[in-house]
């Protein structure tokens, strides 16, 4: 498997399910459903229903605080785009620019959430990177 491919089909996933519960969503649907009709025609339609149907699944899973829907969807977005970038890899830069346009920032894919709950004499420690604990 191809690093590269698989680097852009996870931070697409991840900014596409980011970006389904967000005020752009209608620009997303529309970006990724024209690029299927380019490179892939006859799927277009099925791509554009699985986006409309997993945005109602982002919604219910954020709204449930269902984390591992949210990761599910996540993966399968990935699997979506990595096989339409192996299948037309020109569909890769198309990718990239889209991905820039809908979050120049990068932050869709790049979020951490982090829940915890500590309870008694418990403690919860939470790092979005490298944490160091040196209790005595």
């Amino acid at each position: 498997m191809d690093p590269e491919v698989t680097a852009l089909a996870q931070s697409a996933g991840t900014t596409l399910v980011t970006l389904m519960a967000s005020d752009a969503w209608q620009r997303t649907r529309e970006g990724l459903t024209q690029l299927w009709r380019r490179m892939q025609p006859e799927r277009a339609e099925i791509v554009a229903a699985q986006l409309e149907a997993g945005r109602e699944d982002v919604l219910a899973a954020m709204a449930a605080n269902d984390l591992e829907t949210l990761n599910e969807l996540r993966l399968q977005w990935q699997g979506l785009v990595r096989r339409l970038i192996v299948t037309h890899p020109g569909a890769a830069q198309e990718l990239r620019a889209l991905l820039a346009e809908l979050d120049p920032d990068g932050s869709a894919a790049s979020s951490v959430t982090q829940h915890a709950t500590a309870s008694g004499h418990a403690r919860a420690y939470q790092a979005g990177r490298d944490q160091h604990i040196a209790e005595r």
